[in-house]
């Protein structure tokens, strides 16, 4: 096994642990609900009733049940074969699960699939991507595997996140404050680290091109606060609604866009 490889193996244990609890801590919160419903208004824009979509690091299978219900023949993988495992069992609940094709499959080796596709779009929800060290890899992988002119929709972690500097900040924890700025750091799940990385939305469309174009970036959660602060926010809910608005306004402000907890990427293949 390459190093490489050992890292995503890794990421994939790691997310094995989680993928229980995953749901609860983040899926079904205020704050994952929130940031969630963006992404959501922004696939049903650019996604098409009908498309088959590639899904990479479909965690508990929540995206992938929505697009489905939208119209769409989804193509979900995730590194965490207990996040499948969530994902198969939350489909068949809904009478959905043999409408979605899951693969347990790390991003960094999609073009693994088990037959040849061609599909109409991509997507991959909540920092997915920033578990993944060669992102320029992975395009090129994905690339052989999308219609011309197929959108991808990426939502990635922000290398600034003014919340996350304030709140550690005001805490007396400034390494935690500024852990995103370095444009890399380790995550801990127990016992398990792995590499988390942190592009700017230049070095994302460094790694993209020349085969992808960028079409437009969304801030999401600039105001709204990271999941982590779920427990404060619940108790002032007309806050949040505030905050949603303010969101709302200033997503596509060039400078404010990438200072939320996520971006969003549209992305169109050339």
């Amino acid at each position: 096994m390459t190093l490489e490889s050992c890292k995503y193996a890794t990421a994939g244990l790691a997310f094995d642990r989680l993928a229980a609890e995953y749901d609860a801590l983040f899926t079904f919160s205020a704050v994952g609900k929130s940031q969630r419903e963006v992404v959501w208004e922004r696939a049903l824009a650019i996604f098409a009733p009908g498309s088959h979509i590639l899904e990479l690091n479909c965690g508990t299978g929540e995206d992938a049940l929505f697009l489905t219900k939208a119209g769409m023949k989804v193509t979900a993988c995730d590194a965490s074969s207990e996040m499948i495992v969530q994902a198969r069992n939350k489909v068949s609940l809904e009478g959905l699960g043999a409408q979605i094709d899951f693969h347990t499959l790390p991003t960094e080796q999609i073009s693994s699939l088990p037959q040849p596709r061609h599909f109409d779009g991509l997507f991959s929800n909540f920092s997915g991507l920033n578990c993944v060290h060669d992102l320029g890899s992975v395009a090129r992988q994905i690339a052989i595997q999308l219609n011309p002119g197929a959108p991808l929709l990426l939502c990635v972690s922000t290398r600034y996140c003014l919340w996350e500097i304030a709140y550690y900040m005001l805490r007396g924890n400034p390494s935690k404050a500024l852990r995103r700025c370095k444009g890399s750091t380790q995550a801990h799940v127990g016992d398990l680290m792995f590499p988390v990385h942190y592009p700017k939305i230049s070095e994302l469309c460094r790694a993209f091109g020349p085969n992808f174009r960028l079409v437009s970036t969304t801030g999401i959660g600039i105001t709204v606060p990271p999941s982590y602060l779920e427990s404060w926010i619940l108790h002032h809910p007309r806050l949040l609604g505030l905050l949603k608005k303010i969101d709302d306004l200033v997503c596509k402000w060039p400078i404010a866009r990438a200072l939320g907890d996520h971006m969003l990427l549209h992305m169109e293949r050339v």
